[in-house]
């Protein structure tokens, strides 16, 4: 969450003094530092701390209402290539942070293997209800895709390794997307 030395760091300790409080403070409001990082990634996620669904905000429930799927998908290639470059940080702690502590651990999964797969499969819903997909694919298996191409670590490896610009992937994320789910036009 923060870097010191060269370093991303979780500890209570280096959050307590980035915001110039106590550790004890810290604890106090939050209890521990994985129940710190789930109101960090609440926040990160919906980009404030109101406490709405992440697909009930309003990007979402635009691309939902929209009715041309491509245009849907259009609209969701550029609302999750946000979001990922708002979560991409935190994830990257939270990667480093499982490798060590099973809460760590347990906390990126439900967000990325259960919440995040789940949100995926919805937005593939809301995509099929306007038209057909791609002959032969279940909405289970879109979900899948989407799920997959929109993950953290594809983001990371054409973002950073790769050395893409942010428009670079919200372009071939829309493309890719379209030509992975749609009939050809």
């Amino acid at each position: 969450m923060f870097i010191e030395n060269g370093y991303a760091s979780t500890t209570i300790a280096a959050v307590a003094r980035h915001a110039g409080v106590s550790a004890d403070t810290i604890y106090t409001g939050f209890g521990s530092k994985i129940a710190l990082l789930k109101d960090v990634l609440s926040v990160v996620v919906g980009g404030d701390a109101e406490e709405i669904d992440f697909l009930d905000r309003e990007a979402p429930q635009a691309m939902r209402i929209e009715t041309d799927q491509r245009r849907q998908l259009t609209m969701f290639a550029h609302w999750i290539a946000e979001q990922l470059e708002q979560i991409r940080p935190l994830d990257d702690v939270l990667v480093s942070a499982a490798a060590v502590d099973a809460a760590a651990a347990d906390l990126r999964s439900e967000a990325q293997n259960q919440q995040r797969r789940q949100a995926m499969i919805t937005v593939v819903r809301w995509v099929a209800a306007c038209g057909e997909l791609r002959t032969g694919l279940s909405t289970d298996d879109a979900g899948a895709i989407v799920w997959t191409l929109t993950s953290p670590e594809v983001h990371r490896m054409l973002r950073d390794d790769s050395g893409w610009s942010r428009d670079r992937y919200q372009e071939w994320l829309c493309r890719t997307l379209i030509d992975s789910l749609l009939p050809a036009a």
